[in-house]
């Protein structure tokens, strides 16, 4: 009962130290992950000292907690064989008493010895690892509570659509975020129908990429109703959905390994000839063939040994090895220079003619050829139509193309 208690006693003192032990970890990963990861920006700010006196106190309070921890679990031990070998003493103490009464024998002295011994030796083992538990509890019951978190996108597995001739429809779409407190898109309305391209363009923060992940289905609307191939996105299967489109995503993410095992993660069944077109309609064969190993270059983590244009063109190329039917480009040009943007703009018109493109860009020069621009501004459309229709009808449009063409590209739309 004594060594119950005692582990009742340390269970629920460790128990919030342990807590705020995870909690201190968590805190000092964080700051080394962005010390690491902003470590150029550090630099060039000079804040070399203040981010090491922030790494400090972090890390002086989980020291102290850690200490603090340790201090109570290395007390288990001793407590533990001090209860045994007191219970020992007891024992001889009564037995002698017995023995010299003659009611007891020295053999049956040592035989109960022994196996009081082996009996509260385990007992005694079995509470030091109760004594753990607490430390372990929290642990499992963090990942508990991420294995327990519900989707918001609801998959249909048995449910898919063969109907082969490429369109797209937002009807009436609205979509707030979980903890938003006002929506983000505000009644979107637009059609894209097979072999055209529809570019997004509108200030930060108007919602085009919003837009693009609602497509992808990263999010379900809020209300209305998007239509891929006339049926309502919300009733595909998600890995048929995700198998029609070729997604860039704002950030050209890379990944460990080779370039071409990033291409191949397009379409992993693709041929080597379908993984260098791919690679020559995103303009990345040029550099791809420079490199010392070509596509077996090795990539770092992140694609850190390349630049940003690079990575976008390795992006982009990734996307149209997929074969897919709908292309969706958020934002995917931004780091290329305007004479690469324009050959990839090209590049992907030869290709358009049985697709549908979808494109995010902030450059005027990126969309202007597009079939449909569509413009957005705190949510909602504010222009839609051809570059020419939209620099004399849409405030917002002609605003951004003043701050990015010259008097002479505006003029001839005058």
């Amino acid at each position: 009962p004594v060594i119950v208690v005692g582990v009742l006693i340390i269970a629920k003192l460790s128990a919030p130290l342990s807590r705020r032990q995870q909690t201190l970890l968590d805190r000092l990963n964080r700051v080394i992950r962005e010390n690491i990861t902003g470590i150029r920006v550090i630099r060039a700010f000079q804040k070399d000292e203040a981010e090491n006196q922030r790494f400090e106190a972090v890390d002086d309070d989980y020291r102290r907690t850690s200490t603090s921890l340790f201090k109570l679990m290395s007390f288990t031990d001793p407590v533990f064989f001090f209860f045994l070998n007191a219970m020992m003493l007891v024992i001889f103490w009564m037995a002698s008493h017995m023995i010299g009464a003659g009611t007891l024998q020295v053999g049956q002295l040592v035989a109960f010895g022994e196996y009081q011994f082996h009996a509260m030796y385990s007992m005694m083992l079995f509470s030091m690892v109760f004594v753990m538990y607490p430390r372990a509890a929290i642990s499992a019951k963090r990942i508990q509570d991420v294995m327990d978190v519900v989707p918001s996108v609801e998959d249909y597995p048995n449910l898919e659509h063969h109907n082969q001739v490429p369109s797209i429809v937002f009807d009436h779409v609205s979509f707030r975020y979980p903890d938003g407190e006002s929506a983000v898109l505000k009644d979107i309305s637009f059609e894209v129908n097979e072999g055209e391209t529809v570019a997004f363009i509108g200030s930060t923060g108007s919602g085009k990429s919003t837009l693009a992940k609602l497509l992808v289905r990263f999010f379900d609307v809020s209300s209305g109703e998007i239509k891929i191939n006339g049926a309502d996105i919300r009733s595909y299967d998600l890995k048929h959905l995700r198998n029609l489109i070729g997604y860039t995503p704002q950030k050209a993410n890379l990944f460990s390994g080779t370039i071409k095992d990033n291409i191949l993660f397009g379409n992993e069944h693709a041929s080597d000839e379908e993984v260098v077109r791919a690679s020559k309609l995103a303009e990345a064969y040029s550099f791809i063939m420079e490199t010392p190993l070509q596509f077996n270059e090795p990539v770092s983590e992140g694609g850190n040994n390349f630049s940003g244009g690079q990575k976008q063109r390795i992006s982009i190329a990734r996307a149209l090895v997929r074969k897919a039917d709908f292309y969706l480009f958020d934002d995917s040009f931004s780091a290329l220079d305007y004479r690469t943007d324009a050959k990839v703009r090209k590049n992907l018109t030869d290709i358009s003619h049985s697709k549908i493109m979808l494109i995010v860009a902030q450059r005027v020069a990126s969309i202007m050829h597009a079939d449909q621009i569509i413009v957005l501004h705190e949510g909602e459309i504010v222009g839609k139509g051809k570059h020419e229709t939209l620099i004399k009808s849409c405030q917002v449009y002609r605003e951004i193309a003043e701050s990015q063409l010259s008097e002479e590209e505006l003029a001839r739309y005058e």
